[in-house]
């Protein structure tokens, strides 16, 4: 009897010690798979894409206007006479969104995908149209503001739980991995390595922050000013932060 008791066991051992060990290895897959909390597989398109659904009101270019303080592309650093000079531009362009997740989100979702200022921005007709088009981070890249416009796609994608493929993750990295910072720089720098010559002092670069985000002047960015230019959540990091209350002390505020 005992040693056919045994024979039952170890198979039944051997066979829970298997369960959890794929349980484990599924587990560490998923780890791996993840990327700045986001998701990381290829697009996927769960339904048809139509522009329609991600229409959004010509009125929203001067929210964007207001956001940048002038008419002009962090792209670029081109300032334009006038606004029919310029294109509404998705950062996250709204195909791209589609393909990564949008697919299956409400209308509601993609309207306001489609007008949050956290994603829109402005660019020439041609750049817009003719160069970065739908592309995302993998196949293209501004001239300018390459920190900025980094650090934006991630935030979107995390704001709409976006997926993103590996190609943009490795584009992405390459490129956060160098910034010194990923505030929008209105003269058109990178934001990465900068020389000791064009390196700001402490001081400044608190006042340039301030004077971006800081409307009422009181020496402190709330939510309500950060969601107004654009930035919110706002990360650990990012210049705004370090002006800021993150009461749960989590790395984010404005959640």
């Amino acid at each position: 009897m005992v040693p056919s008791m045994l024979r039952t066991i170890k198979p039944l051992n051997l066979q829970v010690s298997l369960t959890v060990a794929c349980l484990l290895w599924g587990a560490n897959s998923a780890v791996a798979q993840d990327w700045r909390g986001l998701r990381v597989t290829a697009e996927s398109r769960c339904s048809p894409y139509r522009a329609s659904d991600y229409s959004y009101p010509q009125s929203v270019e001067v929210r964007i206007i207001e956001s940048l303080g002038a008419i002009w592309s962090p792209y670029t650093g081109r300032t334009f006479a006038n606004r029919r000079e310029t294109d509404i531009e998705h950062i996250v362009a709204r195909s791209e969104a589609h393909d990564s997740g949008l697919c299956a989100a409400t209308a509601n979702t993609r309207r306001r995908f489609s007008t949050d200022l956290l994603n829109l921005t402005l660019a020439s007709p041609n750049v817009n149209r003719s160069q970065k088009r739908d592309h995302d981070a993998a196949d293209w890249l501004p001239t300018l503001n390459r920190c900025w416009f980094a650090d934006r796609v991630v935030g979107v994608r995390q704001k709409y739980n976006l997926s993103i493929d590996r190609r943009e993750v490795d584009a992405l990295e390459r490129i956060l991995g160098s910034c010194m910072s990923v505030a929008l720089l209105r003269s058109g720098a990178s934001g990465s390595r900068p020389s000791s010559q064009t390196r700001q002092s402490p001081r400044s670069g608190a006042s340039n922050v301030l004077r971006q985000y800081d409307d009422n002047g009181n020496g402190r960015i709330t939510c309500v000013e950060a969601r107004r230019h654009g930035i919110a959540p706002v990360r650990r990091g990012h210049p705004a932060y370090r002006y800021m209350t993150d009461r749960d002390n989590d790395g984010t505020v404005c959640e």
